[in-house]
């Protein structure tokens, strides 16, 4: 086996391999040569090659979110590092770990006008859990004799493997984006053969908080006097929360539980669509009466981000007496009424507070149900009335999904149109909601398929897809991999907002409008493609879609440009009946 010459390098490779690091994507370069030579030789670990370092961030960060362990990514120095932001953003919003090390210049050769010289000490610093500096390491040869050199590389040596060993623990423990910076002196590719590797060992220690009886009674208290308890699932990885305690949250008639397309959590009893119950009351001359009658006395959250604006615009307003989070790190007070952070699981939490609390007599989930079943047959009607649109695309891609499949979605209108519809319980949905960008939701799309057998289709606008057709240019897209491009000429979901859309201004700078297709980008890499231009193109092409194929394919779906604002924004007043 052939290691790099270079001490350093040789301890980052050997401290992932036992810490179960094998995935690793690395972009070329030339500084970051002796880490190259490490991973790509070594048997344990399967190495990725992708130019693009922005893509190649969004692609380790998609096989993270699956694999549920850190992927590192490996760059040269310079900007190339820079492009690594957004997925690492990403990344620590949406606790996903994923480990950065970046190849770098010796310290005394910052700032003096060499080529590919930044300063990427901490450069992460905002949106990091660790940041290792590491020490250049000068390659002593057999020979030398210089105490005082043999004494000050033994120091440099024994200071990196340590931070190595602390960055790594934290991506482990914390499941969040650590960063390890290694400046490497010149020469770069030389190696040697089975040489014994041997770097300091920190095991990694995850602990979890528990609660007591006594430390949970005052809170199962007020939930057994509480009539009406709302629980909000924000983005969650799928089989979360064991079905024991669904079904008592379900049969509970003071509790009603909104799900999201992202949560992963299915129950019939449940809500999956928050936007047709909280849409239809904003636009109801008895707004205020329905929202007193909906606000509730406590609410408790777990997961990550929450898509619907809709319900955060509400309980901004009608705040709760009680909101409790339930997560092991951490707690945003996205309603500005936080009350509690219980820093544990939420299989851990349930455990513990189950026992201790009752059903609770009300009219609270009945009420809402009923609702419900009103709202889910006038959503039926209202689609087989609009014409032509994104909202009726989606109509006709919602049903013709497989079973079993894994589905992304591109952020901004993409997502939230998928939250309107039913989808089947077998799908697993990811979107990237930590940070909400459209950068990279292909390219997790192709990261997220590269680690799983089963196949992958992603749902991205226009713009979300070009910007990240890049995602496309790497050799490892399986087959069974799916895009359906929704091309509505710009960026649609800006025209939902207030303003004058009929100018030139709006059309070049928010819109963007353009007349982009996607088709010579699938000629370029190999894509099979397909287009649908109406109602009938697209119910037909999705009967089809699906099937295997020798290629991956792309389903480019065009849409009237000015008319899905209207279709989205009056489906809200025809749901209030």
């Amino acid at each position: 086996m052939k290691y790099s010459k270079i001490p350093v390098a040789r301890s980052i490779v050997s401290l992932c391999v036992s810490k179960n690091i094998n995935h690793v994507v690395i972009s070329p370069g030339s500084r970051n040569a002796p880490l190259t030579i490490g991973f790509t030789h070594h048997p344990q670990i399967n190495a990725y090659s992708i130019v693009d370092e922005r893509c190649a961030a969004f692609y380790a960060l998609g096989m993270a979110q699956q694999l549920q362990k850190p992927v590192a990514l490996v760059c040269t120095s310079g900007s190339a590092l820079l492009n690594y932001y957004p997925a690492i953003a990403e990344a620590f919003y949406s606790d996903i770990p994923l480990v950065v090390i970046s190849a770098d210049r010796p310290v005394e050769r910052i700032d003096i006008g060499d080529g590919q010289t930044i300063r990427q000490k901490n450069v992460f610093e905002n949106h990091i859990l660790y940041s290792a500096n590491l020490y250049s390491e000068i390659v002593l040869e057999t020979e030398a004799t210089d105490k005082k050199l043999q004494q000050k590389q033994f120091e440099s040596q024994k200071h990196n493997e340590r931070e190595i060993n602390l960055a790594l623990n934290r991506a482990i423990e914390e499941k969040g984006p650590v960063h390890i910076n290694v400046p490497f002196y010149e020469p770069l590719y030389d190696a040697v053969e089975n040489v014994e590797v041997n770097p300091l060992q920190i095991l990694p220690e995850i602990k979890e908080r528990t609660y007591s009886e006594n430390q949970l009674k005052a809170y199962a208290d007020l939930w057994n006097k509480a009539k009406r308890k709302m629980i909000i699932v924000g983005v969650a990885q799928p089989n979360v929360v064991e079905q024991q305690f669904l079904e008592k949250l379900a049969q509970d008639p003071s509790v009603i539980v909104f799900t999201e397309t992202t949560s992963n959590l299915n129950h019939p009893e449940f809500f999956t669509r928050i936007d047709t119950i909280i849409g239809p009351i904003e636009k109801d001359e008895n707004r205020e009466a329905l929202f007193r009658e909906l606000q509730p006395d406590i609410l408790l959250t777990f997961g990550g981000m929450i898509v619907s604006k809709k319900i955060k615009a509400f309980l901004r307003n009608y705040n709760p007496q009680q909101h409790w989070h339930v997560d092991p790190k951490k707690a945003y007070n996205t309603f500005f009424c936080l009350n509690k952070h219980f820093e544990v699981s939420v299989n851990s939490f349930f455990s513990n507070f189950f026992p201790l609390i009752q059903d609770v007599e009300s009219n609270y989930a009945r009420f809402w149900k009923d609702i419900k079943q009103k709202r889910q047959a006038r959503h039926e009607e209202y689609m087989d009335e609009i014409p032509y649109s994104d909202l009726k695309a989606m109509q006709y891609i919602v049903p013709q999904m497989p079973e079993n499949y894994i589905l992304h979605l591109g952020n901004s209108s993409t997502i939230r149109y998928a939250q309107l519809f039913k989808w089947k319980e077998s799908l697993r949905i990811f979107c990237n909601r930590g940070t909400s960008g459209i950068d990279g939701s292909i390219s997790t799309a192709v990261g997220a398929a590269s680690v799983n057998a089963e196949p992958t289709l992603v749902i991205s606008g226009d713009l979300s897809f070009f910007y990240d057709s890049n995602a496309l240019w790497n050799n490892y897209i399986p087959s069974n991999f799916r895009i359906v491009v929704l091309n509505n000429g710009g960026g649609g979901i800006f025209r939902i907002l207030p303003g004058n859309k009929n100018s030139e201004n709006f059309d070049t700078y928010f819109e963007t409008t353009h007349n982009l297709k996607a088709k010579s980008l699938c000629e370029m890499y190999s894509f099979e493609y397909e287009s649908a231009s109406s109602s009938e193109e697209t119910e037909e092409a999705m009967k089809h879609f699906f099937k295997a194929s020798e290629r991956p394919k792309l389903l480019e779906i065009f849409t009237p440009r000015k008319i899905n604002d209207e279709v989205l924004l009056e489906y809200f007043s025809f749901m209030r009946g």
